[in-house]
């Protein structure tokens, strides 16, 4: 049987921290040990709950995420790190690389690259577990750059921007059906942005439309979970 991975997320705002917990529960294999949004309550979790993964935010209340790393690393502690971060200069990006984390999302952070993050990690981890002798093509493997095929993978089309892309998922996460009309009222859009959404969504294989008879009117689509996907 093989055992979900421990992980640990600081973030100083609770409302992206839970939603980074709803992302995780969506990937099989992780599970959420704690929380902490200062780095007071980060080092007390740390030792007590050793998780295996941080998900970790640079700026924090009473210190920096940078900080809790270098910590980390003197310490000799065996916890993985995924910075995430709006911090967008060069100074940040090389002190995270020096501190050894092993992907580096910047906010806000979409759930197919954490999703990709985090299959990343989980192959390389697997990599070391069932690897006694090293040679040059393992070792290369694991260190291969992945931004070249993640570009790919997750480029979206024109008139298709990510954040609205990701609220439209969201509506979906409960079995329920809705319009074009409704999926905008929901998210603040007019209903030819909602349909564009709902269409990109039902070519990925994400959604399916079934058609509504009303009692008068022509008949009008609507989109619900695809019944492939879990």
């Amino acid at each position: 049987m093989t055992m979900n991975t421990k992980v640990m997320i600081i973030e100083d705002d609770i409302a992206i921290a839970q939603l980074h917990q709803k992302y995780l529960e969506q990937i099989e294999g992780y599970e959420v040990i704690g929380i902490a949004t200062s780095r007071m309550e980060a080092n007390i979790q740390l030792d007590i709950l050793k998780p295996e993964l941080l998900l970790l935010d640079v700026h924090l209340p009473d210190g920096s995420g940078l900080e809790i790393l270098q910590e980390l690393r003197s310490r000799n502690l065996s916890c993985d790190v995924i910075l995430i971060t709006a911090a967008r200069d060069v100074d940040t990006l090389q002190q995270a690389m020096r501190g050894g984390v092993v992907d580096y999302l910047l906010k806000p952070v979409m759930f197919p690259r954490l999703e990709s993050a985090l299959k990343k990690y989980v192959s390389q981890k697997h990599q070391f577990t069932h690897t006694n002798d090293l040679d040059q093509t393992i070792v290369d493997r694991m260190f291969r750059s992945s931004s070249s095929h993640e570009s790919t993978v997750n480029r979206l089309p024109k008139g298709i921007d990510g954040v609205t892309l990701e609220k439209i998922k969201a509506l979906f996460n409960q079995p329920e059906s809705l319009t074009a009309d409704e999926a905008g009222e929901k998210i603040g859009a007019s209903r030819t942005t909602a349909r564009r959404y709902l269409e990109y969504l039902i070519s990925t294989g994400e959604l399916e439309a079934d058609l509504n008879y009303g009692t008068v009117g022509r008949p009008e689509r609507s989109y619900k979970k695809a019944a492939s996907k879990n």
